[in-house]
């Protein structure tokens, strides 16, 4: 199945970044992003709670809710994030940040998006499987645990020469 370009008002970085990635390119705002989620929920839970009070004890649903919203801002943050990554929200910085990065890597002759011991089909159903499904974190959350040499750049522009292609591909 052929690959997927989505017309995009920034550059793309990554199609299907690895979640290490993702986690390491999250500006402050991504953090606050998840802060604010973590307090929001079990804050709401509260303030329904003065409106409509009810005879039961708050400590357990609050517990729940501070869980909740750890875990729901921490997949919105991702989002946030992965976005940038795709290209569809302002990414200069992360741009920079993932050049000097790969470029460094080319240089050093390693492989890119890193090493893997998984064959090639357990990559590319990994890859198929992963893209693009931060989009869908409300039905299930799932994140590229896998590294594979899937994510729809131009190597070339990381310093990559087309024979070095060819041997990571064997």
């Amino acid at each position: 199945m052929p690959e997927k370009f989505i017309e995009t008002p920034f550059p793309l970085i990554d199609s299907d970044p690895h979640a290490s990635r993702v986690i390491r390119y999250f500006r402050p705002s991504d953090y606050a992003v998840w802060a604010g989620a973590t307090g929001a929920f079990p804050g709401a839970l509260y303030f329904w709670q003065m409106a409509d009070p009810a005879r039961t004890s708050l400590r357990t649903a609050l517990r729940l809710g501070g869980f909740l919203g750890f875990a729901g801002g921490f997949l919105l943050a991702y989002q946030r994030s992965s976005a940038r990554f795709w290209g569809w929200s302002e990414n200069k910085q992360e741009e920079e940040r993932d050049l000097a990065e790969l470029s460094q890597r080319a240089a050093e002759g390693k492989s890119l998006y890193g090493d893997s011991p998984q064959p090639d089909w357990v990559q590319g159903t990994a890859h198929r499987n992963s893209a693009y499904s931060q989009l869908k974190f409300s039905t299930f959350p799932m994140v590229n645990l896998v590294n594979h040499p899937h994510h729809g750049t131009d190597p070339a522009k990381y310093g990559v020469t087309s024979s070095e292609l060819s041997k990571d591909s064997n």
